[in-house]
This record gives structure tokens, sequence and C-alpha cells, in this order.
């Protein structure tokens, strides 16, 4: 009976409400950076966003180890990627401003794609190698403007809610640019919207900000393993 009480509130009330929030949220952001204030149009108005994705689903995000994070120091934030709702507790409730690596798709959205673009978001293109690469060193350009940046190793949703293999992208800009990697785990987007499914079911999220790994200290691969070991460690049971 919840379930399908939860159903007619999601088509009647979630849908229309969330339509209107992104399409206003969207044409803020553009006119804000077109404005010349990039730097605060950016990420605010997308982090309330998020925020309201969440309470509007009935879906509560818990967060420990916010103060991993130093006031004013850039970032790699790498994170597991369990469903589109990554988005809405990453970007509502990690409390800080990020620049996100996003599938080159997304720029198709009406409205929401040139609001990215006007963001300063990075659109990546895995065509060919060069084009990747070109999406990496558009990446490290924006970080050395002292913003943070957000990348799912994986590239994909997980298919089962496990953990996929990591791609070293993300890992290559952090040695490039010298710059602390953040693990982030996140725990319940994958039960409340798996890959593949519209059908949203409210469940509790989770986000663990593990402290930071200083890149220099270790080579890449040791790198790669000992952040995807530190995300894994924080995972649920069902999916370790």
């Amino acid at each position: 009976m919840l379930r399908i009480l939860y159903k007619i509130y999601f088509r009647l009330i979630v849908i229309p409400v969330f339509a209107v929030l992104t399409l206003l949220t969207a044409v803020i952001v553009i006119i804000g950076c077109l404005l010349g204030r990039e730097r605060f149009f950016s990420y605010y108005p997308g982090a309330l966003w998020s925020r309201m994705a969440c309470i509007l689903t009935l879906c509560p995000v818990s967060v420990k180890g916010r103060n991993n994070i130093k006031k004013g120091q850039s970032y790699v934030f790498v994170a597991n990627h369990q469903s589109a709702y990554d988005i809405f507790v990453i970007y509502g409730f990690l409390g800080t401003p990020i620049k996100w690596m996003m599938k080159k798709g997304l720029a198709k959205i009406p409205f929401v794609g040139y609001a990215c673009r006007m963001a300063g978001f990075i659109f990546v293109d895995n065509s060919s190698a060069r084009s990747a690469q070109k999406s990496v060193a558009e990446a490290e350009r924006k970080l050395k403007h002292g913003r943070s940046l957000i990348i799912f190793p994986e590239g994909a949703r997980t298919p089962d809610g496990h953990l996929g293999r990591f791609k070293r992208g993300a890992f290559q800009i952090a040695v490039d640019q010298q710059l602390p990697i953040i693990p982030i785990t996140l725990n319940g987007p994958y039960k409340v919207m798996p890959i593949g499914s519209w059908d949203v079911r409210p469940h509790r999220m989770e986000m663990i900000i593990h402290p930071p790994v200083v890149p220099y200290q270790k080579e890449k691969d040791d790198l790669v393993c000992s952040t995807r070991q530190t995300i894994y460690s924080a995972l649920w049971e069902e999916f370790k």
C-alpha cells in the first residue's frame, strides 16, 4: 500500500516539481555565469537543487568525514558510482565547490547541458585517446584556478551495486597537479535507483568522506589500488 501511495506521490508531485526546479536552476546558473559570477552560480544553485531532489523523493542523506576537507584547498575527489542519485548526494552534501567531469552526451540535454557548460564543467569525450586527453587537459586547467574536481573513476554506474575497475584519469590529474585525492564512498543510491531503472524507491543514503591521500607519496599504480581499497572498505556489506 505504501509503495502504491509513493508512486502516486512521485508522479503527481515529484516529477512536475522537480522538472520546474531543474529548469529554474539551469536558467539561474546560465544568467549568473553570464553576469560573471561563475564561481558562485556554478555551485550553490546546483547544490540546493540536489538537496531538494533528495527531500522531494524522501531519501535522507547522512555525511561522515566532512572535517577531512580543508577550506580553500583544491582536491581531486573520487567516488564510487552507484546511481544517478550519486550526483544529488555529492553536489548537495559535500559542502565545497566542485567541478564535474561528465559524459559528453549530457551536453545535449536542453538547458541543463548549456548550464553545465557555462558552469565550467568538463564534458569527457572517450571516442578516441586524443579526445580523452583533451578532456584531462581541460580539467587540469580548471584546477589551476583553485577549484576542486569530482570524478567517478569507474567511468559508468555499477550494474549490480558492487565496485568496478578504476580508470586512471583521475589519478593522472592528481599526480600532474600534485593535488591530494579524497576518496568518497557512497552507500544507498543503488537502492534508490539502480542503472536501467526509473523506478525510484525511498531509501537512506550515506556519503563517507575519507582522509586525503597525497599523490607524491605513492606510485600511481599503488595510488589507484589504495584509493579503491579505501572506498571499498566502507561499502555496505552486501556490496562487498
